[in-house]
């Protein structure tokens, strides 16, 4: 059974840092993609960054570009998510979610429905 598990989230201060950890299990697939999403109250969900196991090539949204870092662990299909200068506005729960396969172009990252698994979210709150 496939599950995503994230964690580091918690409160922190306007400028501040927080790692995000996602660890996926119960699966071979050789090939995966897995992305975050932050979801705050009152407003839809939205594509933070993703990167792809096999060749690490790496997504982000235009508010977080040059902030936040996403990186990976391969042989234990986890995936990081380092976020810098961190601002009110970042305030939301964050998931994860994978995608089995190598799809295509440069817009599918952002698509929810694109994605075959999700985790549970960890809050992250940022004070101002």
């Amino acid at each position: 059974q496939v599950q995503l598990v994230e964690s580091g989230g918690g409160l922190v201060q306007y400028g501040g840092s927080l790692r995000l950890s996602c660890a996926a299990s119960g699966f071979t697939a050789e090939y995966w993609r897995i992305g975050w999403f932050r979801q705050a109250p009152g407003k839809e969900r939205e594509a933070v960054s993703c990167i792809a196991k096999s060749d690490g090539v790496t997504y982000y949204a235009e508010s977080v570009k040059g902030r936040f870092t996403i990186s990976k662990h391969s042989a234990e299909n986890t995936v990081y998510l380092q976020m810098n200068s961190l601002k009110p506005e970042d305030t939301a729960v964050y998931s994860c979610a994978i995608k089995f396969g190598t799809p295509h172009g440069s817009v599918w990252w952002r698509k929810s429905y694109e994605y075959d698994y999700w985790g549970q979210g960890t809050q992250v709150t940022v004070s101002s």
